[in-house]
């Protein structure tokens, strides 16, 4: 079974059970459609831990014996609580959900949504601002070259950039053609014939540090494929540029189902992907900790290198 099969079954489990009472063994994996056996590594999964990983919430106890199981946990005692913006951004997502789905689907998107708009409506006035996240694009790039990208984007117009890659040492100047604005993992990119580069390149916003629209206009390239350029990655790297890295047995599965491939005998998983420059390589490497090796190539594995023993300075 699948890491979301898992992740499922917990899900229904664990609430219903999380009422400190010991539960028959058996009668717990009638409930979630498993074997005895799957129950107990289901619960094991998530009781024990040999480490503590970003964001991990503790104050779940398990208890598991021959005979029943037991959860005890003050984070089901009463229903979650949506706070205005959390039901707000619900609503506008099924919004969008309702333009891309068949027909036959729309009932049931309309009920939720009814659903919402009257939660939304009867909160109390004095809730409107409570549990509000404070979201800013200081390092998501210039608020004024994105309006220039935008606007030069919408009237096909050639914009001239001062810019500056992760690898480069100085700043240069290029002139492309915008083509797309995307926002992903807080930073805003712009997908665009570059000219300087004579190829579709993908730009980082936090990376500009002078954006001009010019009068010249241009024309969309029909050969310019923007989704598979955003669906890749949405970074600039060199051509051909690539990065192997190679995960544990520990995680393997979660990768390889978010991201294909195939185990070796060992149960770890080797994935080939483009490199865009050394700093995302180290970011992405460095989340997953020991269970993530890089195998090439060798400056990559110096920079992690380097950069660890500078954190243990």
């Amino acid at each position: 079974m699948s890491a979301a099969d898992q992740l499922k079954r917990i899900l229904t489990v664990i609430p219903r059970l999380a009422d400190g009472e010991e539960h028959p063994v058996e009668e717990v994996a009638r409930l979630a459609g498993i074997d005895r056996l799957r129950l107990v590594a289901d619960l094991t999964s998530v009781s024990e831990r040999y480490d503590t990983p970003g964001g991990w919430v503790d104050g779940v106890a398990i208890t598991v014996d021959p005979r029943s199981v037991s959860v005890r946990t003050s984070h089901f005692l009463r229903p979650m609580r949506l706070t205005m913006a959390e039901l707000c951004a619900l609503e506008l997502g099924l919004g969008l959900l309702r333009r891309e789905r068949h027909e036959s689907e729309l009932p049931a998107i309309e009920r939720a949504s009814e659903r919402l708009r009257k939660a939304i409506t009867e909160l109390p006035q004095n809730d409107r601002h409570e549990g509000l996240r404070v979201a800013e694009l200081a390092h998501a790039g210039d608020p004024a070259h994105l309006a220039t990208l935008s606007r030069a984007r919408r009237a096909k117009r050639k914009v001239r950039l001062r810019y500056r890659s992760g690898s480069a040492k100085a700043s240069s100047d290029r002139v492309i053609c915008p083509h797309a604005l995307v926002h992903s993992a807080g930073s805003w990119y712009v997908v665009a014939y570059c000219e300087t580069g004579e190829g579709m390149r993908i730009f980082r916003l936090d990376r500009v540090e002078a954006a001009t629209q010019l009068a010249e206009e241009f024309t969309p390239s029909a050969d310019a494929d923007v989704a598979r350029l955003v669906a890749e990655r949405p970074f600039v790297g060199e051509p051909g540029r690539t990065m192997t890295v190679r995960y544990s047995p520990r995680i393997a599965r979660w990768i390889r189902e978010r991201e294909g491939g195939e185990l070796d005998a060992d149960g770890s998983l080797v994935r080939e992907y483009p490199l865009g420059d050394m700093g995302w390589g180290v970011r992405h490497v460095l989340q997953y900790g020991p269970d993530a090796e890089v195998l090439e190539p060798t400056e990559l594995r110096k920079e992690i290198v380097r950069r660890l023993e500078r954190m243990a300075v």
